[in-house]
């Protein structure tokens, strides 16, 4: 298995949405902006991907906080980004995307053999019962969990 540092996730996102696919893209950096991640200073909350009509895959809304030390350097912390994915992963999602219902959401930013990468995941929106029904769901398997530990001492 290769060696993968993760550097944030996006919880939000399984909580938010059905998971139907992943993908790994590259994604294009400014150096302040890959100093500032080794730092662990990266939000992905609100962050999605997007195909604009030049056939490119952009990550949007990331925030990367700016390098303390990069003075004039520094970029603008919720730039677009770009997304390194070759042509035929772009045209699947662009046939995707343009669904009603579904959404490129970022799940986990990495470090791959001193790369950044990002995790992309091709998930529809879940409802509000949806939620509660996973909720509920997680509430009855730690209880019978903690029912199975009880009854074990």
């Amino acid at each position: 298995m290769e060696d993968i540092k993760v550097i944030t996730e996006n919880r939000k996102a399984r909580h938010d949405y059905h998971i139907e696919d992943t993908l790994e893209a590259g994604i294009v950096l400014q150096g302040t902006e890959v100093k500032s991640i080794r730092g662990r200073k990266v939000n992905l909350r609100d962050s999605y991907a997007q195909i604009d009509g030049n056939a490119e895959a952009w990550l949007l809304n990331l925030h990367i906080s700016p390098y303390e030390q990069g003075n004039r350097y520094n970029h603008d912390p919720l730039r677009p980004r770009k997304l390194l994915l070759n042509k035929a992963e772009i045209k699947r999602l662009i046939g995707v995307s343009r669904e009603k219902g579904w959404a490129l959401v970022p799940l986990r930013l990495y470090f791959r053999r001193g790369m950044v990468k990002v995790e992309l995941a091709v998930a529809r929106g879940k409802k509000l019962y949806d939620k509660r029904q996973d909720i509920a769901e997680r509430t009855a398997q730690r209880e019978v969990e903690r029912a199975f530990r009880q009854r074990q001492k």
